[in-house]
């Protein structure tokens, strides 16, 4: 299991450091988070398939306690050649302020139970978060590291 999640998320980054190309544009600040379940879905680009479906549930409150910010990912490969299970990761989420280019941006930043990667994602709207790289910088090709609010 370890050595799958390893994998998986050297994969992963992998996957976006060959996307990375540097910062674009600034992220836009938006509101709180609501006190329920929020979903967030989209598909990531990928080398080796069709894609990786992500989604994203967060719970809880921002001003909440950190054990009451939960959230859970799951990551499905499309039509990838060696079939790879979903990859399924819970834990808490906090509130990050701001990033390399916008001090007043929201970045959330995703840290799962145990092992597996810490994932960041900038809210770019009240409906759009995007997959940012660990030093809070956006990917030139951002637009299709989006997940949009269900």
């Amino acid at each position: 299991m370890q050595i799958r999640t390893l994998l998986a998320g050297s994969a992963l980054l992998a996957l976006l450091a060959g996307c990375a190309a540097g910062p674009t544009g600034d992220g836009v600040a938006a509101p709180e988070m609501e006190d329920t379940e929020v979903a967030y879905q989209g598909t990531l680009p990928c080398r080796n398939c069709d894609g990786i479906d992500l989604d994203v549930r967060m719970s809880g409150d921002e001003q909440a306690a950190a054990e009451e910010r939960t959230f859970t990912l799951q990551a499905t490969y499309r039509a990838h050649p060696q079939n790879p299970p979903d990859e399924n990761y819970a834990g808490n989420w906090e509130v990050l302020g701001g990033t390399a280019t916008d001090p007043d941006a929201t970045v959330y930043e995703l840290t799962p139970d145990g092992e597996g990667q810490i994932y960041y994602f900038l809210r770019v709207d009240e409906q759009t978060l995007e997959l940012i790289d660990p030093q809070r910088r956006r990917f030139q090709n951002n637009d299709m590291l989006q997940l949009r609010r269900q």
